[in-house]
């Protein structure tokens, strides 16, 4: 039997508040959700753990969702500029990132099997794990909710990003105290 993981450095229970808060972050609502993993630092979701199974019986395999507007756009800019590929065929030559990388993707499915399971998506993390690097925002989302030298990618994407944007420094257009304003 596994060792259990320690619990996710940052988590925090999702509030009405985030819900309302993540809804406009992302332009829907969110479904799934179970906690959030990280807050940027205005505490704005910028992390949001999801269960395996929604609420209509779909699996969801992205345990682990970037949410945090800044930190959005900085990952797509990077996907941009073609470092998915690039990176997939250095973690193709390096057998030790293949390792790193591996051992990312074993905790992401036993992080999320702490939430429940859906046999549908068994072996399936995000982000293109293990193989290749396809999704820079799961990534990035499995690094700050683990914190550093889980993720190799994740790592590498938030060094790359840090002078745009860190979860250390606001940067939200709408922050939870600007949204309690407006309700109030």
């Amino acid at each position: 039997m596994p060792t259990p993981l320690d619990p996710l450095p940052f988590e925090s229970e999702a509030t009405e508040a985030d819900l309302a808060l993540m809804a406009r972050q992302l332009g829907r609502t969110m479904r799934g959700v179970h906690s959030i993993a990280r807050r940027c630092a205005c505490g704005a979701p910028a992390v949001v753990r999801t269960v395996p199974r929604l609420s209509d019986g779909s699996p969801f395999p992205t345990s682990l969702y970037l949410t945090l507007p800044s930190m959005v756009e900085a990952c797509s800019r990077l996907e941009a500029r073609g470092l998915l590929a690039e990176w997939t065929a250095e973690l193709e030559e390096n057998s030790e990132l293949q390792q790193s990388y591996a051992r990312a993707h074993e905790r992401y499915l036993e992080r999320r099997s702490e939430l429940g399971s859906a046999e549908e998506i068994d072996g399936i993390s995000a982000g293109g794990m293990p193989h290749r690097v396809k999704c820079l925002h799961a990534v990035v989302g499995q690094a700050l909710a683990e914190g550093p030298g889980v993720n190799p990618f994740g790592d590498r994407a938030l060094e790359l990003t840090s002078d745009d944007t860190t979860i250390d420094r606001c940067r939200c257009d709408l922050t939870p105290a600007m949204l309690e304003e407006e309700g109030a």
